[in-house]
């Protein structure tokens, strides 16, 4: 007799369906926990970045007495010595946020002047600049054949902030010494300060009070890096490597999408230098080029500015917001006047001018050591 047999129902469909569902709900679990876990860690980078943040302004204001002696034993004050002065301080932090908030503590300490504190600000975008322009000579001791395009990008980088900031600078002074923008003065609001006082108030009481104020700022002053240093590790990265493909290249021939792009990338990452320096590697892979990039650093040299507009909500001196306003304005101005009404004479002058600088090895090194004197000038004059 013969024997049939049962044709095996589909296990191995019913297997594998019965088991891949899991499986992928189970993939799914664990991918939605991991970017969970994600966007807690840097949620509490952020909250830690915040409270560190909070902490260092009061300690720069407290500290704000004995920077306001070291400037008199060396006789800085007004606006070209401020100037002057933040933008050696950038240099010495690598970077300009840092020294745009110490100039608002200084001002809600007593140790700056409105107008001294808008100078320090402004030397510290110049100073910024100049860490792009070193970032892309270091970038161009690597190698690579396009040795010539990463240094130019920190070339246009200085020439185009400087451009602009220099006619902005008695733009936001005139606006500081006419009062029109005193009816916007804003200042932290009554339950917020209460709340950041109940916050950051147990740390600061445990610091002893015979502490010098040179050393207060100076703690101040590391804590703010610190506070920078999480923010960065918090927020989004900029993946360059996407803008290699597809329709990028059109869309950043355009100088309105580039200036609004250096807008965007500067406000996500609240750093002109780290916005900037993004155009380093996109340089060297030949996906900006000069023509494309001024655009974009004159919007970055404008959203710079969301942080320190951040410290001056926190300090509870109300000039301190109308400066940084002052200050936004001016460039913004400025920035779309020359975007708007002069876009090509402006972009060939500073072409001209990247050319002649980068001709020669001479000529490069004149022009750094001639940026890295300016501060010092400035601050003695």
């Amino acid at each position: 007799m013969a024997v049939v047999e049962e044709p095996h129902a589909p296990h191995a469909p019913v297997s594998s369906g019965a088991v891949s569902l899991p499986m992928g709900r189970g993939l799914f679990r664990v991918r939605g926990l991991s970017r969970v876990g994600r966007l807690a860690r840097a949620g509490g980078r952020v909250a830690i970045a915040l409270y560190c943040f909070v902490i260092a302004l009061n300690l720069l204001k407290q500290g704000a007495a004995g920077v306001a002696m070291l400037l008199q034993a060396v006789a800085a004050h007004g606006f070209a010595n401020l100037l002057g002065f933040g933008w050696l301080a950038a240099y010495v932090s690598l970077s300009g946020s840092p020294v745009a908030t110490v100039s608002l503590g200084l001002l809600g300490g007593g140790a700056l002047a409105a107008v001294e504190a808008l100078g320090m600000i402004n030397g510290s975008r110049l100073g910024a600049s100049f860490i792009v322009l070193a970032t892309g000579f270091a970038y161009y001791l690597r190698g690579g054949t396009r040795g010539r395009g990463v240094i130019s990008m920190g070339i246009l980088s200085m020439l185009t902030t400087a451009t602009i900031y220099i006619p902005a600078m008695p733009l936001a002074v005139a606006l500081l010494q006419a009062g029109w923008l005193d009816p916007v003065r804003f200042g932290s609001a009554a339950w917020t300060t209460s709340a950041l006082d109940a916050a950051v108030g147990p740390v600061l009481r445990l610091i002893p009070p015979g502490i010098p104020t040179l050393m207060r700022f100076g703690a101040g002053y590391a804590l703010l890096l610190v506070s920078f240093r999480l923010f960065d590790r918090a927020l989004p990265r900029v993946d360059t490597g996407r803008l290699r493909h597809g329709h990028w290249g059109a869309w950043l021939a355009q100088p309105a999408t580039m200036f609004a792009l250096g807008l965007l990338v500067t406000s996500l990452t609240l750093s002109v230098s780290v916005s900037l320096s993004i155009l380093v590697p996109l340089a060297a892979r030949g996906i900006v080029g000069r023509t494309t990039v001024i655009p974009y650093i004159m919007g970055a040299n404008i959203t710079t500015f969301a942080d320190t507009l951040f410290a001056a909500l926190l300090i509870a001196t109300p000039a301190a917001f109308t400066v940084v306003l002052a200050e936004m304005l001016a460039v913004t101005a400025v920035s779309l006047v020359v975007l708007l009404t002069m876009f090509g004479a402006y972009q060939r002058a500073l072409l001209a001018a990247n050319s002649a600088v980068a001709a020669t090895k001479t000529r490069f090194a004149l022009f750094v050591g001639a940026l890295a004197l300016a501060p010092l000038i400035l601050l003695v004059l």
